[in-house]
């Protein structure tokens, strides 16, 4: 009797070291809250993540996607509308009450208005800037307080349209650009808290922002056929349907990995496919170089252009 005691008293010791060891390894285990999680980029971002050693507190617009959500290993989803304070800030008590902090944000939640700039409703310009715009604003402000104390780091999904436009993309592009400003912004106001801010520019992937952004289209007409813009209409409802057929998102998701893991964490990850696709974002920046030098009370000469580009190359080489 004496042994069986015995053996009953090792076997509880053991138990309750594997225990506190497996609750020490769930404490280390940094949590990111990942936006608009559930398809396209959110959901390669998800699974990368929670893969790769972290907890995501995956945000979903709909309740009905939370099921999908949870049945994934380091993963737990939380149900709100970006543009709707008081679900954001019952998020951000749902977070809190996990005891996991939050070291990492990702706001990637965001939609798409296409149409002539001459011609979409102003109502349909503030959808656009509610979600992709105010809404990674919201969030930030909310998430903030638990982002500052672990001294942890906030991301952005922004785009290369944000860089580059074309005709009826100008109100998407709006919102992406805004979040170019918005991270150089953020990132000086949150660095005297040890809080680095990154954007990850995609090029053409995989998701359902086309598919939506169709649905939009389709049940507000906002967009008529008596359009100045025909041409271009035609186009964009023939290929919104067809961003499913875009190349998978999995680099997006590794630069995701990269913001939240990486001792030295870039600001900005153009991540694109297409060899084409980054040429021409490229060089619309070097052309802005030179659209802002050109006539300027202090216009510099082509030597001193190369010359400033070599000191910037020097900079960053030396980071």
């Amino acid at each position: 009797m004496k042994l069986f005691h015995l053996i009953l008293l090792t076997a509880l010791l053991c138990g309750s070291v594997n225990l506190s060891a497996a609750h020490h390894e769930e404490s280390k285990q940094k949590a990111v809250l990942v936006t608009g999680s559930n398809s396209g980029l959110g959901l390669k971002m998800t699974k990368e993540l929670s893969e790769n050693g972290f907890f995501v507190y995956a945000g979903v617009l709909h309740k009905h996607e939370m099921a999908a959500m949870n049945k994934m290993k380091n993963v737990a989803a939380v149900q709100f509308d970006v543009r709707k304070q008081e679900e954001i800030d019952a998020a951000v008590k749902f977070v809190e009450a996990q005891g996991r902090g939050l070291y990492g944000l990702i706001n990637n939640a965001g939609v798409a208005v296409f149409g002539p700039l001459l011609e979409v409703p102003v109502e349909q310009l503030h959808y656009q800037m509610d979600v992709n715009v105010y809404g990674p604003v919201r969030v930030t402000q909310a998430f903030a307080p638990l982002i500052i104390k672990s001294k942890g780091r906030i991301a952005t999904t922004g785009s290369i349209a944000g860089i580059i436009t074309s005709p009826t993309f100008g109100i998407y592009s709006m919102s992406k650009h805004a979040i170019e400003a918005y991270t150089d912004g953020l990132a000086q106001e949150m660095a005297r808290f040890g809080v680095s801010v990154h954007v990850i520019e995609p090029g053409t992937y995989k998701s359902n922002i086309g598919i939506v952004a169709k649905k939009l289209l389709d049940d507000t007409n906002y967009w008529t056929e008596d359009t100045l813009y025909k041409q271009e209409r035609a186009y964009v409802f023939d290929q919104l349907p067809k961003t499913a057929q875009h190349p998978d998102p999995a680099r997006v998701g590794k630069a995701a990995l990269h913001v939240m893991q990486s001792e030295s964490p870039r600001r900005r990850y153009m991540v694109i496919e297409r060899v084409e696709q980054a040429d021409r974002v490229l060089r619309r920046q070097i052309g802005k170089l030179l659209e802002l030098n050109d006539g300027q009370t202090h216009q510099f000469d082509r030597a001193r252009l190369v010359e400033i580009l070599d000191e910037e190359i020097a900079k960053r080489q030396a980071e």
